[in-house]
């Protein structure tokens, strides 16, 4: 079992040696790709000081060494990793010593494509934990609820079953590289936020992935006010719209999978319509609303018409 762990660098000068020294403790690691995105910092000195240390660690950069995003930056890290197995890890996060125990175990089936667990909060600063808190309510562990494997993550992740829960981290991802061969599957660079909950349903459905360690953290992510996803509040209209942009870009893909469950194309459709209006303000929002609704009467389902309408700022 040989791993390559993917860790985009943008302007993490502070975090990147621990992050570093987290995954230089397991044997299967045989390839760290930092990918440094077009930091302002220190950030690239660092990783190539790192690299002269752990021959295992490689420092990558766009060809323009610009900036083009954490989604642009993993996916030219699943271009060039060549280990049988790709996981990921941002620059201020750590893995903990358990990190690949389910995998060890699991991917001795050729089935099994990809394993997921549940990962921790450790906040560096206090005005991190309060604007994190505001947003998430709680800092319990990140991952779904019920264990699953094959279609069933799937129909979790897609809320067909809305006891799964909708989401797991993709640093407690690793997944095999043939599956991400077969499939094609990249991030969507258009996606500003929440790209990596785009790609995990989507990867639940073209692969067979097996739940881990869901009731135990194996890796840890790193809370502060500069987080990228602790920058947009909740139902703000920037929210409603980056929600929107996700369920579209779910509901384009999944016209296109010939068997996919009638139920899912309905739920990322009127996810998509619903927070399309949510973004709106005023007036506009409850006109398009029953323009809307006119054409797709399941807007009026309390879970979408709740969501459609609610209050924004």
């Amino acid at each position: 079992m040989t791993i390559t762990v993917i860790i985009p660098v943008y302007n993490a000068e502070n975090f990147i040696e621990k992050a570093v020294n987290s995954v230089t403790q397991f044997p299967e690691v045989r390839e760290i790709l930092l990918i440094d995105d077009g930091s302002k910092d220190n950030s690239l000195e660092i990783c190539r000081e790192i690299a002269e240390y752990h021959k295992i660690v490689k420092v990558l950069q766009h060809p323009d060494q610009k900036n083009h995003g954490v989604s642009a930056t993993r996916n030219l890290g699943m271009d060039m990793a060549t280990s049988e197995f790709i996981t990921f890890l941002d620059a201020d996060d750590y893995y903990l010593s358990n990190r690949f125990d389910a995998e060890r175990e699991y991917f001795k089936d050729p089935i099994i494509e990809g394993v997921y667990g549940a990962i921790s909060t450790e906040f560096v600063t206090e005005k991190g934990r309060e604007i994190y808190l505001e947003k998430f309510l709680n800092d319990d562990l990140t991952t779904v609820y019920q264990e699953a494997e094959g279609l069933d993550v799937f129909k979790g992740l897609s809320e067909i079953n809305k006891e799964h829960g909708t989401f797991f981290s993709m640093i407690a991802l690793t997944i095999r590289k043939t599956a991400l061969q077969r499939t094609g599957l990249r991030l969507n660079e258009k996606l500003k936020i929440s790209e990596d909950k785009d790609f995990i349903v989507k990867l639940s459905y073209l692969t067979y992935l097996k739940s881990g360690f869901i009731t135990r953290p194996v890796a840890v992510r790193t809370g502060h006010e500069n987080n990228t996803i602790t920058k947009i509040r909740n139902y703000s209209s920037d929210y409603f719209y980056h929600q929107s942009l996700i369920f579209e870009s779910l509901y384009r893909w999944a016209k296109k999978q010939q068997k996919m469950p009638q139920e899912a194309l309905e739920i990322f459709r009127y996810k998509y319509l619903s927070s399309k209006i949510a973004s709106m303000k005023g007036i506009e929002k409850y006109c398009n609303y029953i323009r809307y609704v006119l054409f797709n009467p399941k807007l009026l389902k309390t879970r979408y018409r709740y969501y459609a309408l609610k209050n924004n700022h």
